[in-house]
């Protein structure tokens, strides 16, 4: 039988990981840079940490781990035989795959309250899982990069995350990408105005899904979750929202005139988008999306996605927002907290689709040693060990060449590989180093050859 992985994940060739490692690299330059600080948490945490976070469709995804050993021993066999999966899960598994970063995080911010320093700002590259369809762009495993700060109210956060996104994509490249905006709190507000407080989470699940599914399927999902058709026409606005971030803010604030926690959402808003117009940008778009839900639960305040610049077909290449009541739920009170996330396996995609790959080199040595005298093998081996100790990259190809044909594939080695110099020969002490760029060659002592490769 063939070999193969699970959908929705993949192998990594040499060249690729070296282009998720720039990637990877370039990001957390930027986080250090604007004081964020690295930790790392488990790949699978208690079920009880992530059920109930992500919403009922969230939920769905949560890849679920069975228990060691005989995991039905415990399980109720009226359940079993009556095939109630839902309800069994929780009597055979205890423990499940992260679905994301900022979960986790807020359950280590609890378990940690009394060494971490206030605000405290975190960031976090590591693998998560989700039971998704596999499609362009969505997997099953996948990296995320999130940054978030706890501890602080302070709007200037969304400032700077806003700065971040725009850093970090014009770092790579990525002119031209649009960072999207919204505030829970507007929604809400919406929410309340249009009559439909108590489906404030169908409404903003369904609402979120605009731009994939389209108008006609959206209002169809909100009629079949309750929401009246009054409260849809008095929502229809929404659905062509045109004009600046100025013109955006202003009609919002007409339409929730009768909203406190609306009006609250939009001033928040405006105060994000007139500091970042004050201190300007790169090479990102700010653009309010009143459409912008992400359908997480646990968002309260802004809302953040981003998308590639246009003309590059993909989802969503980064997302975040502010979440006060996150560590609420693990026991801790009035923490405010605010990150967001970019998604390496989408933006390798487009960097990839806009081919701004080209300055990422592959790991190699810089010298190889060939074999073809196995005489001079000890004397090979110390040259090598003492290139390494001066930091410079070495390697000794370890078969011996014994006819023409087998020396040959030694040199179309260094070839492919694109290796800049070798040692082909040791006679009494004395190196034979090429430069396979230039074609000169010389002989050198040791001494000589470090310092030659050394330069």
């Amino acid at each position: 039988m063939k070999p193969s992985i699970p959908k929705g994940t993949r192998d990594f060739s040499p060249t690729e990981v070296a282009n998720r490692t720039y990637i990877m690299n370039t990001i957390k330059t930027a986080f250090e840079t604007f004081g964020f600080q690295p930790i790392e948490t488990p790949s699978f945490e208690n079920s009880s940490t992530l059920m109930g976070k992500y919403g009922e469709e969230g939920d769905r995804l949560i890849f679920k781990i069975l228990n060691s050993g005989d995991f039905l021993k415990k399980a109720d066999q009226k359940l079993l035989s009556e095939k109630e999966s839902i309800k069994v899960t929780s009597q055979i598994s205890e423990k499940a795959l992260r679905y994301d970063l900022t979960v986790p995080f807020a359950r280590y911010v609890v378990q940690h309250q009394n060494e971490i320093t206030f605000p405290f700002k975190r960031y976090q590259v590591q693998p998560v899982w989700r039971a998704d369809r596999p499609q362009k762009g969505r997997f099953r495993e996948f990296f995320q990069c999130d940054a978030d700060v706890v501890g602080s109210k302070s709007l200037w956060q969304e400032v700077e995350f806003v700065q971040l996104y725009d850093s970090v994509f014009s770092k790579l490249g990525l002119a031209g990408t649009t960072i999207k905006m919204n505030n829970r709190k507007i929604l809400s507000g919406i929410a309340e105005v249009i009559g439909a407080q108590d489906k404030l989470i169908d409404f903003t699940v369904a609402l979120d899904k605009l731009d994939k599914i389209g108008q006609e399927k959206v209002e169809a999902e909100m009629l079949s979750k309750g929401i009246t058709e009054e409260a849809i026409q008095k929502v229809q606005p929404l659905f062509s929202f045109e004009g600046s971030n100025s013109d955006k803010l202003n009609s919002l604030e007409n339409m929730l005139s009768t909203s406190e926690e609306g009006k609250s959402g939009v001033e928040e808003l405006r105060f994000v988008i007139n500091s970042i117009s004050e201190l300007g940008l790169q090479t990102a778009n700010l653009e309010i999306d009143v459409t912008l839900a992400r359908g997480l639960n646990y968002y309260t305040g802004a809302i953040f996605e981003v998308a590639a610049p246009e003309g590059v077909k993909m989802g969503s290449i980064g997302g975040g927002g502010r979440y006060d009541d996150l560590t609420g739920i693990f026991g801790l009170k009035d923490v405010s907290g605010v990150g967001i996330s970019f998604g390496l396996d989408r933006i390798y995609l487009v960097l990839e689709e806009l081919e701004l790959f080209k300055s990422v080199d592959l790991p190699k040595p810089k010298v190889v040693f060939l074999n073809f005298d196995a005489s001079t093998d000890v004397v090979k081996m110390k040259a090598i060990k003492s290139l390494r100790e001066n930091n410079v990259k070495s390697e000794f190809y370890p078969d011996l060449a014994v006819s023409n044909k087998a020396q040959k594939r030694q040199w179309k080695y260094v070839t492919n590989r694109e290796i800049e110099f070798v040692v082909s020969k040791v006679e009494n002490d004395v190196f034979t180093l090429k430069n396979m760029t230039s074609g000169e060659q010389l002989e050198c002592s040791l001494s000589e050859l470090v310092n030659q490769l050394k330069a």
